[in-house]
Parts: structure tokens; sequence; C-alpha cells
């Protein structure tokens, strides 16, 4: 069995690529393995805000916007996952908040791999570990 893992970003929007890509699939990885997942392989894909829309709509019947999507796709123990990320969902939410585009990019992108990882969001208190676990990983990644 091959155990090292794969993490692959792509890009549907022309305008935006991801610095550091080799520092941040080395952290993924890292984050897996801090949480006791083993990771088979792990594909980002950055989309604009109608082609996630178009993904809600299709595949969880939901119209509405949102900033990502997590996909699991494992079939065995190992995870292997897709997360659509919308660049201009990230955008807004980071002007919203106040906060660098950078920052809440990362803290999308920790946040599928949250999901993967077995943490939840749906409920207050599950929304609340699911923060607390992504500054978390942002403090550890930016430290």
């Amino acid at each position: 069995m091959n155990t090292t893992a794969k993490v692959n970003f792509f890009y549907e929007v022309s305008e935006f690529t991801l610095k550091d890509r080799r520092l941040l699939k080395s952290f993924i990885e890292k984050i897996f393995k801090k949480e006791g997942r083993a990771l088979a392989s792990l594909n980002y894909i950055f989309v604009s805000d109608a082609k996630l829309l178009q993904i809600n709509r299709d595949y969880l019947k939901h119209d509405y916007y949102t900033d990502i999507i997590t996909f699991d796709l494992s079939t065995g123990p190992a995870i292997a996952g897709e997360i659509y990320i919308s660049i201009d969902r990230v955008k807004e939410n980071a002007r919203e908040l106040g906060l660098s585009f950078k920052s809440e990019l990362h803290r999308i992108i920790f946040h599928g791999v949250l999901h993967l990882c077995g943490f939840k969001d749906k409920t207050p208190s599950d929304a609340l570990i699911m923060r607390k676990m992504e500054d978390k990983y942002l403090k550890i990644y930016f430290s």
C-alpha cells in the first residue's frame, strides 16, 4: 500500500494561485496525522461563486452561495476527498469580517480538512469546536 499522501491544488479561476504550496501541502498532511487519520489523496479546486453555487445545487440540493463544499470520496480507512472553495466567497467573507484574505483562505482550507477528519459544524456546539480547531491550526501554521 502506498502511504505517501497526495495533496493537489487546481484552479478554475484565472486570477488566483496559492503561494507556498509545498509548505501548505506538508501542513495539511500534518493535520491529518495529528487527528489520527490516514490520507490517501486530497484535491482542492478553487472556483468562482457561480461554479460553487452550481455544485451546491446539483449535488447537495441547496440553492445558496457558500465558501466551501467538501466531498469525502473515501472507500477505505484512508481519506480521499475533494474540496471546492469559492475564491469570491472567501474574499467577501474576509472583507466582511475585517480579516486578511490569506488568513480567511487558510481557515477555509483547514476547515475542509477538519470535516474530512470527522468534525461537524451544523449545531452551535459543533461549530464552536470547529472554530477552535481552525484557530488552533491557523496559529500553528502562521507561527
